[in-house]
């Protein structure tokens, strides 16, 4: 076999380790084991638990990078021995050391920070008037159709109606491991063209929905606020949700002030609920935006810039003339775009992880 193959592969092996740097991942693991070892370490059973499996999960990600890069480097060493009878072993070994190096690869797309949290997904109706609030609707049946078809949870904590038809707007919390790494790629604008139902002539209508991603920040630490940068207020809930909703002062508006950034929630009857959603939420959006900025501290942050809203799209769904679902990052494609908006995503959130990684 030639030596220039198994050359490559064990120059991208070192390539990924590199990336995830598997240094810092053992100072990580060090750390989390002193904490455990402190004597009032199992007060917090919740929080131990979670450090343990921390630390389970770091010792398999170093054993596994370590234990291919050195079967890389064991073949490599036999093709140096140009043994004509080794050929077949190398060959078989090397088919084995390539498929679970690519698996380890593909797990690269789920190495950031937050990528193993579940998610928090926002759908608003853009230009378009009713189409825009239909699809709005048509798209949140789509997520709502892939998580169950892959075992995950999904609630609505906030939904806003559309005046005729669809939605202005819904937050689903989407919950289960990888939730947000899987649906991360989904984060943009996503365009219809098909003929109006809305439309006396039935002519082709373009229609646009901006989604938005955001990993669930379940504690605070995570992504600590400073309270004097809240501004908290509380009003009468309005809409769906029945008398004992509609007549208290339940629903609560979240301001973070620097950013500007604005979460109201209205769903549960009570406003200590409200409040709580509305602050997850809030860590959620801060969360994505230290993401999207690379800062390392929350005051630092700028506020979203929404100038962009519906400029790019990342994906367009064609119902007419011709069918067609098209990612205009990665140039995946579907020919059926009635399955995909019944929740077949899977091909488009693998090819964008695969193009993410590149």
């Amino acid at each position: 076999m030639d030596q220039n193959i198994i050359k490559r592969l064990v120059a991208e092996i070192k390539q990924d380790i590199s990336k995830i740097d598997l240094k810092k991942m053992e100072t990580k693991r060090e750390e989390l084991k002193k904490q455990s070892e402190k004597s009032d370490f199992w007060e917090d059973n919740q929080k131990a638990t979670k450090i343990m499996q921390n630390i389970a999960e770091i010792d398999e990600k170093i054993s596994s990078w370590k234990a291919i890069l050195n079967e890389a480097n064991d073949l490599l060493e036999l093709t140096l021995l140009e043994d004509e009878s080794l050929s077949s072993d190398i060959e078989s070994q090397f088919r084995k050391v390539s498929d679970t190096y690519n698996k380890l690869h593909m797990d690269l797309a789920y190495a950031g920070p937050y990528d193993e949290h579940s998610a928090l997904l926002d759908i608003h109706a853009g230009a378009g008037g009713t189409d825009a609030q239909d699809w709005a609707a048509m798209m949140q049946r789509m997520y709502l159709r892939w998580a169950e078809s892959n075992s995950y949870k999904a609630k609505i904590l906030d939904e806003s109606s559309g005046e005729e038809a669809g939605i202005k707007s819904v937050s689903i919390e989407i919950s289960g491991k990888l939730a947000y790494g899987k649906l991360k790629g989904e984060h943009g604008v996503h365009r219809l063209v098909r003929l109006s139902p809305f439309n006396a002539n039935n002519l082709r209508q373009t229609s646009f929905a901006k989604v938005e991603v955001l990993p669930e920040i379940d504690e605070p630490e995570t992504v600590p606020i400073d309270e004097k940068d809240l501004r908290i207020d509380v009003f009468r809930a309005g809409g769906h949700g029945g008398q004992s909703v509609n007549t208290t002062d339940s629903a609560v508006r979240v301001t973070h002030i620097p950013t500007g950034i604005t979460v109201s929630i209205q769903n549960e009857r009570s406003q200590i609920q409200n409040k709580e959603t509305a602050l997850k939420i809030l860590r959620s959006k801060l969360a994505q935006l230290q993401i999207e900025q690379h800062s390392e501290k929350i005051s630092e942050l700028k506020g979203p810039n929404k100038s962009a809203e519906w400029g790019n799209q990342i994906r367009s769904y064609v119902l007419h003339p011709y069918k067609q679902v098209k990612d205009l990052r990665t140039k995946q494609e579907s020919s059926d775009p009635d399955k995909v908006l019944d929740g077949e995503l899977n091909d488009f959130i693998d090819a964008f992880n695969s193009w993410n990684i590149k």
